[in-house]
This record gives C-alpha cells, structure tokens and sequence, in this order.
C-alpha cells in the first residue's frame, strides 16, 4: 500500500515514516528543500520536494496513494509571527485536505495536539470531550493548532474520510532539532537546569505516537479523535525519571511560577536584544541567543495538563509503553549524537 506523509522531516513525523516502512508500506514523503532531511536519511522513501502551499504537486504526488498523513505543522514558542503559524498549520492543512479529496485518498489521519483541548481542572483529567474555548489557549501554536483541527473537522463533514489523532508530548529518539520536551532533556544532560517550575503534564514515547497514527488510520472512526497519550507526572518526577536512567544528579530546587514568569521576559528581551546586536556579538553568539523559556510557554507549564488515552485503547487497541524507558533511549540518543556529554 502507499501512502503519502507530510512531516517527515520533523520528529513526530520520522518516527511515522519509519512505522510505515517497518509494517511494509511504500512511502511518498513531502519535504521543503531547506528541511533536514537526517529523519529521512537512509530510509527508502520517494521524497518530493515542496510545501504545503503547493496544492497541485501535492494532489499530483498523491496520485496512486491510498492513505495521507498530515503531520507537518509549525511547533515552537519563539521566532514565528502569528501570519506564518496561520499559513503553515491552517492554510497547510485546508492544501493537504483539497489535495487529498481531489486526489480520491481513502483515508487521511491528521495529526492534532492534546493543545487544542481544554486543560481540565486541577485533580482531573481531560479526555477528547472536554470543552476549549478559543479565548483560553494560549499562544499562537495553540490557537493555529485549533483551528487547523477545525478544518479537519470540516473536511469530515464534506465527505473526506479525515481522523485525528492528539499526541501528548513525545520523548524518544531522533529528535534532531531538540522539541521543547527534548530541550528539557538537552538542558538537564548539560547541567544547564538547576531549578524547576511545577507543573503537570502527559508524556509519551514518540514510536507509541507513530504506532497510534497507523492504528488511526486502520481502525479509526471518520471525524473522530483520539488521544495519543502516554503518562501522566509533575515536572519533577520527569526530571527525577531522567537522573534514573541518566547516572546524573536529580534536580531539587523548585522555583516560583511568578519568579519563572518573570525571567521569562528577561529571557525574550535579551534574545531580542541579541538579533539586534548579532554581528556584533557573533564571535559570542554563533547561533543567535534562544530563549530557555517564553512568556507562553512558562503559562503553558502552569496548566493542569493531565490526559486520559482510554478512548484510542478501547477504539484503536492503542497500548502505550513505558516513560521512563522511552527516556532512557532519548538520553543514550542525545548522547551518541553530541547533544550532551558521553556518560
């Protein structure tokens, strides 16, 4: 069978492609030129060159497929204008759905967020029912993310056969270009995180995320969503499960969500400050100055961000696996690649 992915370059969406391959599919993967393409290095895909805004290579690659993966999106909470989180993961989704039902696809998963769905209240857990008003998420990832659903949801109910699924926050290896749980681990190999803000968060093993993508796409319900979740844990267990598996010490110190938020905007002026001065400070800053956290980011923490996967385990035969051992495989891969220091 072949199928058509977009994402695949980024870490979500590599470990679907290689899901893909391992089960026997024949992969059509959709790349920008300027990508890094290391995901894909090596694997046997029929890689084309293009962007989400080009509907007619997209619907022409798409010909002789029978499935289509939407994972491609703009995830981060620095360096994006609201314009170009809207033009990659709204408009870019609304291309890959025209495509797709122009193209005849049989069936199309589309890769949301646990981030378009209402946090619940502190003590509970949210599942795929739980209310989310727009006004209340917060950031441009969120809200782009949100509406980038909606269009999937309205493609459903136009005809094409859409599911989505919602990852928690991956953990595994591969992460290439670190997300933001793989700068939490980065940061904490290098010693570069003596304190902790609580929070409450799901984390998941990215090849559980991939597996819960094909199982979607098998068994999912048209217009449904599910969950793809793993555990729920405060950041200090996190950081705990990390000296586990890591030999290093653990994190004790905990700082207040007010003194967090605070920095916060210390951090962005700075990195501001520095694309000002950069050819100045270039010698100092060889890659420009990022901030550890952005105002969004730190509020995003402070959500009661706990998720409850049973619907895609009842549903899909979702089964995901342990935390702390997809954390052991990130810290061995962050490791062997040089993002932090041998052991």
């Amino acid at each position: 069978m072949r199928v058509f992915v977009t994402g695949g370059t980024g870490f979500v969406g590599g470990a679907v492609v290689r899901h893909l391959l391992q089960n026997g599919f024949d992969v059509v993967a959709l790349a920008r030129p300027s990508a890094d393409f290391r995901q894909l290095h090596g694997l046997p895909v029929n890689l084309i060159e293009g962007d989400l805004s080009t509907i007619g290579l997209m619907r022409k690659a798409m010909q002789g497929c029978d499935w289509v993966f939407h994972v491609a999106a703009v995830y981060a909470f620095w360096g994006y204008t609201w314009e170009q989180f809207y033009e990659s993961n709204v408009q870019g989704t609304r291309n890959v759905l025209t495509a797709a039902m122009d193209a005849g696809i049989q069936r199309v998963v589309y890769t949301s967020s646990i981030a378009v769905l209402g946090p619940p209240r502190t003590g509970e857990t949210a599942d795929e029912s739980t209310l989310t008003h727009y006004e209340d998420l917060v950031g441009s990832y969120k809200r782009s993310k949100f509406q980038a659903e909606g269009v999937a949801q309205e493609y459903a109910r136009r005809g094409l056969p859409v599911v989505i699924v919602n990852p928690s926050a991956p953990v595994g290896r591969a992460d290439w270009k670190p997300t933001a749980t793989g700068k939490v681990i980065v940061a904490y190999l290098n010693g570069k995180m003596p304190a902790y803000v609580e929070s409450h968060q799901n984390m998941v093993d990215v090849e559980d995320v991939a597996a819960g993508h094909l199982l979607a796409a098998q068994k999912g319900v048209v217009g449904e969503r599910y969950i793809l979740g793993g555990e729920n844990m405060t950041l200090k267990r996190y950081l705990d499960i990390l000296s586990e598996v890591s030999g290093l010490a653990p994190v004790s110190r905990r700082i207040p969500y007010h003194v967090a938020l605070a920095w916060s905007y210390i951090d962005v002026l700075l990195a501001k400050l520095s694309a000002v001065f950069r050819p100045v400070l270039r010698p100092v800053l060889r890659k420009g100055y990022f901030p550890m956290a952005t105002p969004d980011a730190v509020r995003i923490g402070k959500l009661h961000s706990y998720y409850d996967s049973s619907k895609a385990q009842r549903v899909l035969g979702y089964s995901p696996h342990s935390v702390k051992a997809a954390l052991h495989t990130a810290v061995e891969w962050y490791r062997a690649n040089g993002y932090a220091p041998k052991k």
